[in-house]
C-alpha cells in the first residue's frame, strides 16, 4: 500500500474513533464520548421520540399519591412530540400537581455512566431532580454498600438559579438517616439545554455537569442495582409555589447510560 493510500486510511479512522455519532446518529456528550473511548457501551436510552411515554421503560411512579404540597398525577408528564419529555408543575382548583415517572420494575442498574440532558423549571416553587433509588434503603443500617444510596445526579430550584446541586442520602429518612453532597455554581443553568452525568463505580461517584467534573466522592458507595427516577417535587425547598405563574415543568431530552462492556 502506497504512502498516500496509508495516511488517508489512518485519518478515516481516527475521525471514525473521535467521532461523536454513532451509526445509528445519536449525537453523544463530550463525557459519554469519552467512556465509550474507554470501554465503555450504551446499554439503555431513551430519547422521548414519538407522542406518548415508553411505559416498556418507564412507570408512572406514585400516580395519585400526595406528596408533601402535591399530587403526583399521570396527566403532568408528557412528550412534546418534538423529541422532549415534559414534566410539570400545575394548580387545578386548590390543588397544586406535580409529575415522576421511574424504572423500578422495568429496569435497574450497578455500575456505569448515567446522563441526562435537561431544560430546568423557570418558577419558585418546585425542585427537579435525575436521580438514582436503592429498593433496599436502610435494609441494613450502617451499610450503604448493602442497601444502597439514593444518588442525586442532579438537583435545582429556582430559589438558588445559579445553582446545582448533588446529593447522596443513606440509611433511610427518618432518624438514622445520613447526608452528604455538593454545591456548585453555575450561572449558565438557569437557561437552555444542560448535560448531567455521573460515573457510579465500586469505589467512588464521579459526578458532571456539561463535560466538567463538578464532584467527586468515595462516601457511601452503593454496590447494589438501582433504578431511574425523573421528578418535579414540591417540598417548599424551592419556595412558595403561590408566588409562581404556573405551569412550570422541566423538560428531557433524553436519558441513557452506559456500562463498560
Amino acid at each position: 500500500m502506497n504512502s498516500f493510500f496509508s495516511t488517508a486510511l489512518m485519518l478515516v479512522a481516527a475521525a471514525c474513533t473521535s467521532a461523536s455519532v454513532t451509526p445509528q446518529g445519536i449525537e453523544h456528550s463530550t463525557t459519554a464520548q469519552n467512556y465509550l473511548n474507554n470501554g465503555y457501551q450504551l446499554v439503555w436510552q431513551d430519547e422521548f421520540e414519538g407522542e406518548t411515554l415508553d411505559l416498556k421503560k418507564w412507570e408512572y411512579r406514585q400516580a395519585g399519591v400526595v406528596r408533601n404540597l402535591g399530587r403526583v398525577a399521570k396527566e403532568n408528564v408528557r412528550l412534546d412530540s418534538k423529541g422532549n419529555l415534559l414534566i410539570e408543575l400545575r394548580k387545578e382548583g386548590g390543588e397544586y400537581k406535580i409529575g415522576q415517572i421511574g424504572t423500578e420494575k422495568l429496569y435497574k442498574a450497578r455500575y456505569g455512566y448515567f446522563e441526562c440532558k435537561a431544560k430546568m423549571n423557570h418558577e419558585l416553587g418546585p425542585h427537579v431532580a435525575f436521580w438514582l433509588q436503592t429498593p433496599t434503603m436502610a435494609k441494613v443500617l450502617g451499610n450503604p454498600s448493602q442497601s444502597g444510596v439514593e444518588i442525586d445526579i442532579f438537583e435545582y430550584h429556582r430559589k438558588e438559579p445559579s445553582t446545582v446541586h448533588h446529593n447522596l442520602h443513606w440509611d433511610g429518612y427518618g432518624a438514622d438517616h445520613k447526608s452528604t453532597g455538593s454545591k456548585i455554581p453555575m450561572p449558565s443553568v438557569a437557561t437552555g439545554f444542560h448535560t448531567f452525568g455521573l460515573l457510579w463505580t465500586e469505589k467512588e461517584y464521579i459526578f458532571y455537569v456539561d463535560g466538567k467534573e463538578t464532584w467527586r466522592t468515595t462516601t457511601a458507595i452503593s454496590n447494589v442495582e438501582e433504578y431511574i427516577i425523573l421528578s418535579l417535587e414540591l417540598t417548599g425547598w424551592g419556595g412558595d409555589p403561590a408566588k409562581a405563574l404556573l405551569p412550570d415543568e422541566v423538560v428531557y431530552d433524553y436519558v441513557r447510560v452506559y456500562q463498560q462492556k
